[in-house]
């Protein structure tokens, strides 16, 4: 990979907000990086950001461990592993052939029918599904057992392909009746552990390498102060609002993706 660091101020500029944003989605509103992730993609080369968004997203998921790390639900996140490890090795095949074009619309495709499926769900009748208490995550039914396959292998391969796996992991914690806390906390185990078995891969596709590891190097600092501002946040922020805002988030994702 080729990334010249001889980016402007205005494009830095650009950068750090968004790894600003990486920051207060990991504490606050997960999804809201797929706002960082198309602003990476317009300041860099779109396939080639992603190796540069990647040591940033974990660097905000260990500090949302070191927040929430209390509140993970295990059992959900052992149903989901062993589908998002075959949606990764999906996602690296994918990666091997498709444009920059192909992924922008394929991810952007599935974002928007993750939003579409919760939202419609949610004017549903409750199908029994018992909600998570601020300390403790929920037991979800048989049906949303069923469901973490699907979801695991979609979150897989979006992560993979596009660092976009956060609304996919959203639509099927906020189905499954997760509340705040738990949401939170569940989410980033499951992100620190994605992503950092993510790296070899990216290695392998020359999508991480020196030049981008040193452009991470300026960017990291600006993850702290996210965290730190999406920390004070997230208590102000009632269930129903934090709902709103991460499928929001998916849905501004999406388009971003299928409109550039």
């Amino acid at each position: 990979m080729d990334i010249s660091l001889n980016i402007s101020l205005w494009e830095f500029a650009a950068l750090a907000a968004a790894a600003v944003l990486v920051g207060f989605s990991k504490t606050a509103v997960s999804g809201a990086n797929t706002v960082s992730l198309a602003v990476f993609a317009a300041v860099l080369p779109a396939r080639e950001s992603t190796g540069v968004l990647l040591p940033i997203l974990i660097a905000g998921d260990v500090l949302a461990v070191l927040t929430y790390r209390r509140h993970a639900h295990w059992p959900t996140l052992w149903r989901l592993f062993p589908a998002v490890a075959g949606g990764v090795v999906v996602g690296t095949v994918f990666l091997m052939w498709a444009d920059d074009a192909i992924v922008r619309t394929s991810i952007g495709a599935i974002l928007l029918l993750m939003a579409a499926v919760t939202l419609w769900r949610r004017r549903a009748p409750a199908d029994g599904v018992a909600e998570a208490g601020e300390s403790s995550a929920a037991e979800v039914s048989l049906g949303a057992r069923l469901k973490a396959p699907s979801y695991g292998v979609l979150g897989g391969f979006t992560t993979m392909v596009a660092n976009a796996g956060g609304p996919v992991m959203s639509m099927y914690l906020l189905s499954a009746g997760f509340r705040k806390l738990s949401f939170l906390g569940t989410s980033a185990w499951f992100f620190l552990i994605v992503n950092t078995s993510k790296v070899p891969f990216s290695v392998g596709l020359g999508l991480i390498d020196a030049h981008s590891l040193l452009l991470d190097a300026a960017l990291v600092l600006f993850v702290l102060p996210g965290a730190l501002i999406g920390k004070a946040a997230v208590h102000r922020i009632n269930q129903r609002l934090f709902e709103q805002l991460v499928i929001g988030a998916t849905v501004l994702g999406g388009l971003q993706l299928l409109l550039r």
